[in-house]
């Protein structure tokens, strides 16, 4: 029989209303487990991350994490029994929107605080942390011609006539040929609009094939391209069909990115206000901890940098459903939460519709690392927003023009939640893990921070920072917000993020398709 053990050593209990307690290291059957308050013994092996019952919860009763409902008991569950999807289920949650009601006014810090970072100053006012050129694809058809153009500027003698580029890059995707009329062709466009005006671009090429729905003609148009601000570089638009082939339109497309090379080149880093900032905000591979470590600390930083006048934006509406109240609460506004609700009710229609639910999210490699319901992991995830009002709420890639914190609707799946926040503006992002997601984010850089020790220590290579230090107890929540906040500093101002070391990014463009393909 395994020796008692002081509950503290190996779980944590995060509200004291809370039925479960989140298992900070692998408990083994068997293992006696007491405090001042609570004693009980663990019914089977339970790895960390997972949940383990602290008082008995009735057959249908609602169980609690966090304070909040993450599901209902498909059983009785004894004290010391393993809590997951054998013995937790989602039944319909009654919300109470209670729209502003813990909306407090932002604590901006006085100018005389102002901190800043080394970035590109862009025309209209934008700045940048990362200076690129594109290659643009309008549709899945000139994807491989927008490769070849790229791969002409992958040499010893790019990289030696132009330092201060961080490269050339293809933006490329799967779509745009028989694209659907009204919002999947706009999303696509604004998409790509966004990609084109981006702050970390300094000059871009469009390439299209001729005779796709999605012109390159209709976005310069729509999003009035040609109209540049003073200071702003041309950019070039070319289509396969009206250039002669491939090989032709490789060798133009080739020369107007030769043409963007010096010019971009010239551009430095000059002292920017980290109000310039607009930070995108993503979880995943998240596993028990990412509500408890790494998605806490991200929101302290999310706060610290509304409080410098910067952006952050978080997104993945699958992801906080069934915690959207937490959002609503602090909207600036009545208008900003029926807003964010109403993006709610599309989703549940849109589940609906192809016969799907909401709770397939979690994934298995959620599961894996204790999530057991939509609830759970949303509660979690909606931690990355910290505590500042709701400022605004945006369309997918609609342009992110408020400051101060937001939301942007986006899926749950990582590349195209990231491509969406991104074509809105984002210029860096921070992405928590659990599992381990080895995501980079060109042409924003994205810092990666692990959600336990064990697993930074394993994939050293891959994450940035360690949030498990809070399980470890040796930082506490705000320590490790402090240091995501110096990290993005850093990362903004030109330090090389892990991905970037290890030349992750360019396959991840991934524009959310929406419509049905004939």
């Amino acid at each position: 029989m395994p020796k008692p053990e002081r509950f503290e050593d190996f779980a944590l209990r995060l509200r004291e209303t809370d039925d479960v307690a989140v298992i900070k290291r692998p408990l083994r059957a068997g293992t006696e487990l007491f405090n001042d308050s609570i004693h009980l013994i663990a019914r089977r092996d339970i790895p960390a991350g997972h949940k383990i019952a602290v008082q008995t919860i009735h057959h249908g009763a609602a169980v609690r994490k966090y304070g909040q409902i993450i599901g209902f008991a498909r059983e009785t569950i004894a004290p010391g029994d393993h809590v997951h999807t054998h013995n937790l289920e989602v039944k319909e949650l009654a919300r109470d929107y209670e729209f502003c009601a813990d909306a407090r006014p932002v604590d901006f810090y006085p100018a005389e605080k102002a901190r800043y970072f080394q970035g590109y100053a862009r025309p209209g006012g934008r700045v940048g942390t990362r200076n690129y050129v594109a290659v643009i694809s309008s549709v899945n058809c000139s994807a491989s011609v927008s490769h070849y153009v790229k791969d002409r500027f992958k040499t010893e003698e790019f990289r030696r006539d132009f330092p201060n580029l961080d490269g050339v890059i293809a933006f490329t995707h799967k779509s745009g040929c028989a694209i659907q009329p009204g919002e999947p062709h706009q999303l696509l466009m604004r998409v790509l609009a966004g990609i084109a005006r981006h702050p970390n671009i300094a000059g871009y090429v469009m390439i299209g094939l001729g005779c796709e729905v999605n012109q390159v003609q209709f976005i310069r148009k729509e999003f009035k391209l040609d109209e540049l601000k003073p200071g702003e570089t041309a950019p070039s638009f070319l289509t396969i069909q009206s250039a002669g082939g491939v090989r032709r339109t490789v060798d133009a497309a080739a020369a107007a990115v030769a043409r963007l090379l010096p010019v971009a080149n010239d551009i430095p880093r000059t002292r920017q206000p980290i109000s310039k900032l607009i930070l995108a905000e993503n979880c995943g591979g998240s596993d028990g901890n990412s509500g408890i470590t790494a998605n806490p600390a991200l929101g302290v930083a999310s706060d610290e940098l509304v409080r410098y006048g910067g952006t952050s934006v978080l997104a993945e509406t699958p992801e906080i459903y069934g915690a959207e109240h937490l959002l609503t609460r602090r909207a600036v506004s009545r208008e900003v939460g029926e807003k964010l609700v109403s993006l709610i009710r599309w989703w549940e229609d849109h589940a609906r519709l192809h016969n799907a639910t909401i709770d397939n999210n979690p994934s298995y490699g959620n599961k894996e690392g204790g999530l057991t319901t939509i609830y759970e992991k949303s509660l979690g995830a909606v931690a990355k927003g910290g505590q500042s009002p709701l400022a605004a709420v945006h369309r997918y890639a609609e342009p992110i023009t408020a400051t101060g914190f937001c939301f942007m609707d986006t899926p749950g799946y990582d590349p195209v939640s990231m491509t969406g926040l991104v074509c809105g503006g984002c210029n860096i992002g921070v992405f928590t893990t659990g599992r381990g997601s080895v995501y980079g984010c060109k042409p924003s850089p994205c810092i990666k921070v692990a959600t336990n020790t064990p697993l930074y220590r394993w994939m050293q290579d891959d994450m940035d920072l360690n949030a498990g230090t809070i399980l470890d107890g040796t930082e506490t929540v705000e320590d490790v917000g402090f240091r995501i906040f110096e990290k993005i500093i850093a990362v903004a101002g030109g330090e090389k993020t892990k991905s970037e070391l290890a030349g992750v990014g360019d396959e991840e463009f991934a524009p959310w398709i929406l419509c049905p393909t004939f």
